[in-house]
């Protein structure tokens, strides 16, 4: 065999080696922290596992029966009052996501015009994008006390002190609208500078051929910037529904109980509380997980399924 030949495939050996060893760490990591959970918490679903049982129960003919629960965990889960009760919340706080859109696309066509101090203003509504989560909450937290918050404070302050505004958070009708606000307040920041990039960088010739053909601002806006910020707007809408199912620190540090009536837990707040709480139902815990991901699943799959093609844009 020729020598060069012989170089190459020597080369192409130690470059194949080398790189196997700069991938290796992700995926034993993939395996031993994503993979290898994912599956076991398929397996602890269909259990009774508390995390305190030995394992060697499974092999135990007398032990066996109890540790193996089949469907009895996701049987309880459905008949459970509060687990519909942190299910309905869920979705009540997603009614933020599109207030927040809309909000933040706003501001987006505020950002993208050439006005005085535009940088720093964008810079203002970021900073609680990038801001504790704990510290925003407890912030809010602040706010909306019943004796002694700004809030009620200035209801006192507008009605000459004939209104008493409600302690928001102990008030089964208004804590999911509070924590809702706080939470559209907090991420509409990152929202409009997703905005504010697609908006930058929509083609200039549409425009350009749009104002030689006469049309005005609302005819551009409804016909070339709207459409063109489908594909961004998907993205926020997915995003946004994945990242409201799994919401939990917010109403975890606000209504650390759940909220009267447990008007404020989230589905992930239930997993939780039954993960780590007093009842330490781990397998449970892995039923009502696995219920959340199959509902992210469908939800994101019809979104697919509803959004246009990127053919279609400028119909």
């Amino acid at each position: 065999m020729n020598t060069s030949v012989l170089n190459k495939k020597k080369k192409w050996g130690d470059e194949a080696r080398a790189g196997l060893l700069f991938v290796l760490p992700p995926v034993i990591g993939f395996f031993l922290f994503t993979a290898g959970p994912f599956l076991f918490s398929i397996f602890a679903s269909f259990t009774e596992w508390d995390s305190m049982t030995d394992f060697s129960s499974i092999f135990d003919k007398e032990t066996r029966s109890y540790f193996f629960s089949g469907f009895s965990n996701y049987a309880k889960l459905f008949t459970d009052v509060d687990f519909w009760k942190a299910l309905w919340n869920t979705f009540w706080y997603m009614i933020g996501i599109p207030i927040g859109m809309v909000w933040a696309f706003c501001l987006a066509l505020a950002f993208n015009k050439e006005l005085p101090g535009v940088k720093i203003f964008r810079v203002i509504y970021y900073i609680p994008v990038v801001s504790s989560i704990v510290a925003v909450a407890l912030l809010w937290s602040w706010l909306y006390n019943g004796d002694y918050g700004l809030l009620n404070q200035f209801i006192r302050w507008v009605t000459g002190d004939r209104v008493q505004g409600p302690n928001w958070l102990q008030n089964a009708y208004t804590v999911k609208a509070s924590i809702m606000i706080m939470c559209t307040w907090r991420g509409v920041g990152g929202t409009a500078l997703l905005y504010l990039g697609a908006m930058q960088n929509l083609p200039k010739s549409y425009y350009e051929a749009a104002y030689m053909d006469g049309a005005n601002g609302w005819t551009i806006f409804r016909k070339i910037t709207w459409p063109l910020m489908q594909p961004i707007t998907f993205f926020i809408t997915i995003t946004g529904i994945i990242g409201g199912a799994q919401m939990i620190v917010e109403p975890q540090i606000m209504t650390p109980n759940g909220g009267p009536d447990y008007s404020s837990a989230t589905i992930v707040f239930y997993i939780w509380q039954h993960a780590f709480g007093s009842a330490d139902e781990k397998g449970y815990a892995c039923a009502a997980a696995w219920v959340l991901a199959i509902i992210i699943f469908i939800v994101t799959a019809v979104q697919f399924k509803l959004s246009p093609s990127s053919d279609n844009y400028l119909e």
